[in-house]
């Protein structure tokens, strides 16, 4: 892979078959890659073994938490960029790890939501550091989940969650807080 100063910036993969493989990513505002330690614990709440399973990184960033998950064995890994340098980098190391399986979209997070129909088991969402519509997305995220489905969350400050989600375990690294949402099981 060429070297250039549009990402220079890099990250490790820290588990599954890449374990060790080196993602590049570009610089852009807001765009802080999920920290070694803060994906370790994230991969132990998940299981560390993601086989067969459907994955959504709504704002992929660098995509490490998708190349991750695409180590680790998932089957089909959705990822949503609006800017497009980040989004072109992570289509180079699509290429260059050879995970076929992994899709880049270079869109609105909120307009690949609203347009997706395929639920997912498991979905990033680590949106830009200030971001605050978290209303805009409950509907289309509790819509792709099903009652196994976790929901991953990181922010400045954890976002209250709608009724139909409750928050399964969450931590904090520095500033960032984050957490893993599932549906809230309904007893009749």
């Amino acid at each position: 892979m060429k070297h250039n100063k549009a990402h220079t910036q890099q990250v490790r993969i820290i588990g599954g078959t890449h374990r060790r493989r080196i993602v590049h990513f570009n610089e852009a505002e807001g765009l802080r890659p999920t920290p070694d330690r803060v994906r370790e614990q994230v991969f132990n709440w998940l299981g560390q073994r993601l086989h067969g399973l459907r994955v959504l990184d709504v704002f992929g960033g660098s995509g490490v938490m998708a190349f991750e998950a695409a180590s680790r064995g998932a089957e089909h890994v959705d990822v949503v960029e609006l800017n497009r340098q980040s989004a072109q980098v992570m289509r180079e190391n699509v290429r260059q790890l050879q995970l076929e399986h992994v899709f880049v979209h270079h869109q609105d997070a909120l307009r690949f939501l609203q347009a997706a129909s395929k639920p997912y088991d498991v979905i990033f969402l680590d949106p830009p550091y200030r971001w605050q519509d978290w209303g805009l997305v409950w509907a289309d995220l509790i819509k792709l989940s099903h009652e196994d489905s976790m929901i991953y969350i990181e922010a400045s400050q954890l976002p209250e969650l709608p009724s139909q989600l409750v928050w399964h375990k969450q931590g904090s690294a520095g500033q960032s807080h984050y957490g893993l949402a599932m549906l809230q099981s309904i007893d009749l």
